[in-house]
This record gives structure tokens, C-alpha cells and sequence, in this order.
């Protein structure tokens, strides 16, 4: 009758083995479960995080460009309102005959050294004239045609009259210089 007890007892035993097994079994499972979702929020974290130093740099580049915009372009409106002084100056200087150059002779150079240093203050901030001369081609991007007439001797799409000079600012037109086109057809 002893070997009944024992072979319950080994029942027992194996029973609680199995238990026990099954118990780690589901605590390995839950284990890896949540190693699983602790990885997944690793990923989903480093993802956010590598976004968001792109986003930053990203930031960082656009605020750089418009910090180079303000300084390059930032004054664009001044220097387009200094315009119409240069002309007057440029004006003045070459409606000016000998004889009046001869008896105001401190006056015009007074007004010449205020266009050239008016001129070396646009150098220093970027900005250029537009000057084409009679016989040039016209640019649209450059020139703005105020008149076209058939001019003789003349080739269509060539500038026959400058009324005023055009002015760049680094790489975009603050003004384009006016122009009269030839409109030629032969």
C-alpha cells in the first residue's frame, strides 16, 4: 500500500513541477511582453527624438537664410527711395554746360563728390547700376522697355535711348534701367 502513496506523491511532484513551469512560463511570457513594449517606446522615443533634432536644424538653417535675407535685403527699401537722389545728381551733372561748369566750378564738383560717394555708399551695401548703352540688346530682366520705335540702322529688340540707369541689390533688381527698344522688323 506504500507504493500507491509514492507514486501519488510523484504525481504530486510533477504536477507541481508542471505548475510551476507553466507559472514561469506565463512570467517569461509577461516578461517579454513587456521587454517588447519597452522596446517599442525606445523606438517610438528615438524616432521623436531624431525628428525633433531635424525639426531643430531645420530651424536653425531657415533662421539663418532669413538672418542672411534681412541683412542682404533688409534695407531694400531705402535704397530705393536713394534712387531718385542719385538721378537728380546724375541729371544736374550732365545738364550743365561749359560756361556754367566755368563759373560754379565749386558747386559741380561739390555735387560730383556727393554722387561718387553716394555711388561708393551703394557699393558698400551691395548695390550696383544697370547702365546699358545704345546698341546693347534688352534684357527683360534687366531693362524695362518705356518706348519702342523703328529706329533706321537698327536691329529689333536693340536699346536706342537710356532714360535712366537700373540698379541691382546684391542679386535681385531694386530698379530696371528704362529703356527704348528699336522695333525693326528687317
Amino acid at each position: 500500500m506504500a507504493e500507491p502513496k509514492e507514486d501519488s506523491f510523484l504525481d504530486d511532484i510533477e504536477e507541481a513541477a508542471a505548475q510551476e513551469r507553466e507559472r514561469m512560463d506565463d512570467d517569461m511570457s509577461d516578461e517579454a511582453v513587456e521587454l517588447d513594449a519597452l522596446r517599442a517606446e525606445r523606438d517610438a522615443l528615438r524616432d521623436k527624438f531624431m525628428r525633433a533634432l531635424a525639426d531643430a536644424e531645420n530651424a536653425r538653417k531657415r533662421s539663418e537664410k532669413d538672418r542672411r535675407e534681412a541683412e542682404n535685403y533688409g534695407g531694400s527699401k531705402l535704397a530705393r527711395d536713394m534712387l531718385p537722389v542719385h538721378d537728380n545728381l546724375k541729371r544736374a551733372l550732365e545738364t550743365v554746360n561749359e560756361e556754367q561748369r566755368a563759373a560754379s566750378a565749386a558747386l559741380f564738383e561739390g555735387i560730383e563728390l556727393t554722387l561718387r560717394e553716394l555711388l561708393n555708399v551703394f557699393t558698400k551695401h551691395g548695390i550696383t547700376v544697370i547702365d546699358p548703352q545704345v546698341g546693347d540688346r534688352f534684357d527683360p530682366q534687366h531693362h524695362e522697355a518705356m518706348f519702342e520705335a523703328p529706329l533706321p540702322g537698327t536691329k529689333a529688340g536693340e536699346i536706342i535711348q537710356v532714360s535712366t540707369q537700373g540698379f541691382m541689390l546684391h542679386d535681385r533688381i531694386l530698379r530696371p534701367a528704362q529703356v527704348g527698344v528699336s522695333s525693326n522688323r528687317g
